[in-house]
């Protein structure tokens, strides 16, 4: 074999092992993705089936339940528009309450009901994601009209989130 001949063979084994190394960084990086998406978005069908992601916005008044386990929460979420229903087996975080902004990882079972296996803590009672605020902002615009839930839109604003 010729040293030129050898050289091509180093060169296309390093791309092989290049392409390789590439396409298990990519797998990786598409299997721990999430996406965000609104109770809107989760309401028209937009979320994709049996795949992980998040939900975001706010806590819908009068719809916190505890399981008498202590450590199952039902609660919906809403984007001042339409609602999703979650379902929570864990620990919550202390800022969690009713009205307040929410961000929940998890998946939609056969009935359409989101089952959260996380619920994102918030570091203090103001903050909220850009995208659920954003989509609360939007909603809002749309004419939506709760005026409990509005004072905490009103609270983002005046943030400048």
């Amino acid at each position: 074999m010729k040293a030129r001949h050898k050289r091509l063979a180093w060169i296309g084994g390093g791309l092989v092992i290049i392409a390789l190394a590439a396409a298990l960084i990519l797998n990786a990086f598409r299997s721990n993705m999430v996406f965000f998406y609104t109770p809107t978005q989760v309401a028209n069908g937009e979320v994709p089936k049996e795949t992980s992601f998040r939900i975001g916005g706010l806590v819908e008044q009068g719809s916190l339940q505890r399981d008498q386990d202590g450590l199952t929460v039902h609660f919906a979420v809403t984007d001042l528009a339409k609602s999703t229903a979650v379902s929570y087996q864990g620990i919550l975080p202390d800022l969690f309450k009713e009205g307040k902004g929410v961000v929940a990882q998890g998946k939609l079972d056969a009935e359409g009901k989101f089952t959260a296996s996380e619920v994102l803590a918030k570091h203090d009672e103001n903050y909220m994601p850009p995208e659920a605020a954003e989509a609360l902002k939007r909603a809002q615009a749309a004419g939506a009209a709760n005026s409990s839930l509005n004072t905490e839109v009103d609270t983002l604003k005046k943030d400048k989130l």
